[in-house]
């Protein structure tokens, strides 16, 4: 039995999905990333939970190899949603470093 969640447009959808990915790692000295691209139109909400399946991908120095693989996406619930929005929002403020003390020379 597939348990279904409400999305923005009230239809229903699974709560939890596996879907095919491309997974893109660099390993050089101008940059240093891993992204994932899930197949499909599939749009990631506030709280969603993506868990990419299989072996840890190790790329040599000086690389850049393409993977593909498959994902499952675990839908958040609306509360879920709301509350990793709010949250979001104060630790961003976090990052943010304010100084108000004088220039100083070195």
């Amino acid at each position: 039995m597939t348990d279904y969640t409400m999305t923005d447009t009230r239809m229903a959808e699974p709560k939890q999905f596996d879907v095919g990915c491309t997974i893109e790692v660099s390993h050089t000295f101008e940059s240093l990333h891993a992204h994932v691209t899930l197949d499909g139109d599939i749009k990631i909400r506030p709280g969603d939970e993506v868990v990419v399946h299989g072996e840890p991908i190790k790329v040599p120095y000086g690389e850049v190899q393409t993977f593909r693989r498959v994902a499952t996406v675990k839908r958040a619930g609306w509360l879920e949603q709301i509350w990793t929005k709010i949250s979001g929002r104060a630790e961003f403020m976090e990052l943010l470093e304010f100084s108000f003390s004088e220039r100083m020379k070195l």
